[in-house]
């Protein structure tokens, strides 16, 4: 049996945690901001101070081991720092308690490494808005701190070792994986292979890895078996698509199914907690919500139940296991993110303000291997992660029937949205205004909204309206703290009343190049990552990052490319374009009947260019996306692509049938893609060109053509899904032929490319 060792924080929390779930209104500050409180407080100390101060000891079988956040061996004083916003009373008593187990633990430790008798023991809590801190002191002695940690490690040993057994039973069996299937895809083999090495060798790698390969099977089943040769602890399966889980969940249900034995293999399905949330109407603490009231009572069992569950632990699953111990199933699928070994979840749960998988590979010093799925979508992701728009309409909406108690910072808030439209009316009566600085009286005013409406909230029931104008404020107030070069902030206004305050993130790599720095091993891979260097640079990821692009399952055969040297979609040149399209259009479905999508830059254009085929070829059977489908509507639409219909569906680039769609054999023979998918040239867009042109020297690249092409790849990337697929691309517009341009197509398009001549 290996060293069994456990982290204070995951000790405390697993053995010291009582009664409820309690999570009323207590804004906590960011990780960033955490970091920076504890740097403030520990840079006001003395010289002798000694800050981060490593500790270990060997206690009831357990080696328990940590970060104290302070130390000063003069006066023989131990700090432990905690941050929070607003009135410390808001600080739950079970918060409190656990915070004091951890700093007793530390004390214990210390105690025990520096052969002390006695020591005094400080909270330090520190408000990061009001940069002010409240200690909590008290003196204890080294041998009642040190009964108390045996009496923890009693707790936490035998889970423990039963944690120690099935890491040992996992690896053995990672060790021997089978591939599920008799022989791997064509070029499958070269995609694993790949993945393999670079989990081995601790690497980031961009991998293009084209459709046809099996990339989920292909990238899951490398990563897996090299986990025990790497020491990995944790795999998790990033995807920003749902379908894209269900798929990663069903890949490693079936690896399980064709092993010849057991698979130990501890699987998480994490979803969003509007999907878990047994009473949404409820809040989170035990005086509202019965599957709060009792949660850490409770959870031992629970957490027993789910680690012995031989499958994975899917939404359904777990929300049985949470119903047979009267727990919320959404905490606790939180709670068990920290005894699986693999967690497949969206990439926020990574990368954004407040990921918790982060949050837990920091907190236990994991090696952790990140498959990031359909990774040509995380710069956009991103973006939105660190994002924000403040709205002035709810504001003053909910003033008109707030409670009395919160009308002088409902009031204030309002007087300090005024001030800042009077500052600009001239401006934003026009359009959107790009602000230098953030204004400051607005966001001193919602820090103390939000101050108010967290005391509100704690002491009423429930409130929709309130908890949304809180979190947009406090959204906004934080990423105003870390405001820089990476963001803008744009003000904009519809009518009176109707104001809108938006902090746009422009270059996500500020934010998330933490989150890429603590994985052991990290593989973006996509059909479409090219160039690599683009990736690397928006999303922040180590200098040293390999890229790689494998050859695809698919030959040039398969597929014919066409260009239009004669035709323009430039917006001067929309109107003439609108018959030569039309025409094109009808000329290929009639040389070859069958299903067709033609993508188009814009609902407007696509409409008048479909308006111009039906009346040349009013034959040709024709359906057109509609803004805002529903989800009945969107499966009405791909359900008209069967092999036994024909026609020309309309769509527009960039939008729900432009990725993530399989309509593989007959069922689609070919696009039409009359755009280059540029973003438009508007001033948002200007100035990310400038700031990307000033940090990476290559502004009209990163901000107009790698995105855009990498839309029209994509949509025309749904022609060929299989081996056996056959289609035709038309390319419509006269600059796909700049050598620029076809250099950032994929390469096997152009090998059985054609030039079209004028009709």
């Amino acid at each position: 049996m290996s060293e069994l060792r456990v982290a204070v924080r995951t000790l405390c929390e697993f053995a010291a945690r009582k009664g409820d779930l309690d999570l009323r209104y207590t804004p906590a500050p960011t990780s960033e901001e955490g970091i920076a409180g504890h740097g403030a407080v520990q840079a006001r100390r003395g010289p002798r101070y000694q800050s981060e101060v490593a500790l270990a000891g060997q206690c009831g079988g357990l080696t328990v081991s940590g970060r104290a956040d302070g130390y000063d061996p003069i006066a023989g004083r131990l700090e432990e720092i905690k941050t929070h916003r607003g009135d410390l009373s808001r600080v739950r008593e079970a918060q409190r308690n656990l915070h004091r187990a951890q700093l007793r633990v530390y004390g214990a430790l210390l105690c025990r490494q520096e052969k002390l008798k006695t020591i005094d023991l400080a909270l330090i809590y520190y408000d990061v808005g009001k940069d002010k801190e409240t200690p909590v002191s008290e003196t204890a002695s080294a041998g009642e701190l040190w009964q108390e940690l045996e009496t923890l490690c009693a707790i936490y040993s035998g889970w423990a070792e039963q944690e120690a057994s099935h890491r040992q039973e996992r690896d053995l069996a990672l060790s021997r994986l089978i591939f599920p299937f008799p022989d791997f895809r064509p070029r499958q083999r070269a995609l694993a292979e790949t993945v393999y090495k670079n989990t081995l060798r601790s690497q980031t790698l961009l991998l293009e890895a084209p459709t046809g390969l099996g990339k989920t099977l292909g990238t899951l089943f490398p990563a897996l078996m090299a986990m025990p040769a790497a020491s990995q602890d944790r795999l998790f399966y990033l995807t920003s698509r749902n379908t894209a889980r269900h798929l990663a969940v069903d890949a490693v249900h079936l690896l399980r199914s064709k092993q010849s034995g057991a698979l130990p293999l501890r699987t998480l399905e994490l979803v969003a907690k509007d999907h878990a949330c047994e009473h949404p109407d409820k809040a989170c603490h035990g005086d509202a919500c019965p599957l709060a009231k009792g949660f850490f009572d409770r959870l031992p069992d629970a957490r027993t139940e789910a680690v012995s569950h031989t499958g994975a632990l899917t939404q359904a699953v777990l929300a049985d296991i949470a119903s047979n111990h009267g727990i919320c199933p959404y905490f606790l699928a939180q709670e068990m993110a920290r005894w699986c070994d693999v967690v497949v979840a969206d990439v926020n749960r990574m990368f954004d303000q407040s990921a918790l998988l982060h949050a837990l590979v920091r907190q236990n010093d994991w090696k952790a291997s990140l498959l990031i799925d359909e990774a040509h979508n995380l710069v956009d992701r991103a973006r939105g992660m660190y994002s924000v728009e403040l709205s002035q309409a709810r504001l003053l909406r909910i003033r008109r029937q707030a409670p009395k108690a919160l009308k002088p910072q409902l009031d204030g808030a309002s007087r300090a949205w005024q001030s800042v439209i009077r500052d600009h009316a001239p401006d934003i009566s026009r359009e959107p205004v790009i602000l230098d600085n953030l204004p400051g009286s607005l966001t001193g005013a919602l820090n103390r909204l939000v101050s108010a409406i967290t005391d509100y909230l704690a002491d009423h029931p429930p409130d929709l309206a309130l908890q949304e104008l809180m979190f947009e404020s406090l959204a906004f107030t934080r990423l105003a703290e870390v405001f820089g070069d990476h963001s803008l902030c744009e003000l904009s206004r519809s009518g009176r009343g109707k104001a809108q305050l938006a902090i746009r993130n422009l270059i996500p790599a500020d934010f998330l190049s933490p989150r890429f720095e603590s994985a052991d091993s990290t593989l973006l891979f996509s059909a479409t990552l090219s160039p690599g260097i683009y990736y690397r640079d928006l999303l922040g990821m180590p200098e040293e990052t390999c890229f790689q692009s494998l050859p695809g399952a698919f030959s040039a055969e398969q597929l014919e490319v066409h260009f239009t040297p004669h035709i323009s979609t430039r917006q001067a040149d929309r109107e003439r374009s609108l018959v030569p399209i039309a025409e094109l259009i009808a000329r290929q479905y009639r040389d070859r009947p069958g299903n067709y999508l033609a993508f188009f830059s814009s609902f407007a254009y696509l409409n008048r260019v479909r308006d111009t085929l039906a009346e040349l070829a009013p034959d040709i059977p024709l359906r057109t996306q509609q803004p805002g489908m529903s989800g009945e509507e969107r499966t009405a639409f791909l359900d008209g692509f069967q092999t036994n219909n024909a026609g020309v569906a309309f769509a527009v680039l960039g939008g729900v049938f432009s990725e993530g769609i399989d309509l593989p054999g007959d069922r689609l023979i070919g696009a039409f893609v009359a755009t280059l998918g540029l973003p438009p040239f508007d001033a948002w867009h200007e100035i990310l060109r400038q700031r990307l042109e000033q940090r990476f020297g290559a502004g009209h690249a990163y901000t107009y053509l790698i995105p855009g092409l990498q839309k029209v790849a994509q949509a025309a990337g749904r022609v060929i899904r299989t081996p056996e697929d056959r289609g035709v691309i038309w390319l419509i517009d006269d600059r796909f032929l700049q050598n620029h341009i076809r250099e950032l197509l994929p390469g096997w398009w152009i090998t059985n490319s054609h030039t079209d001549h004028p009709l």
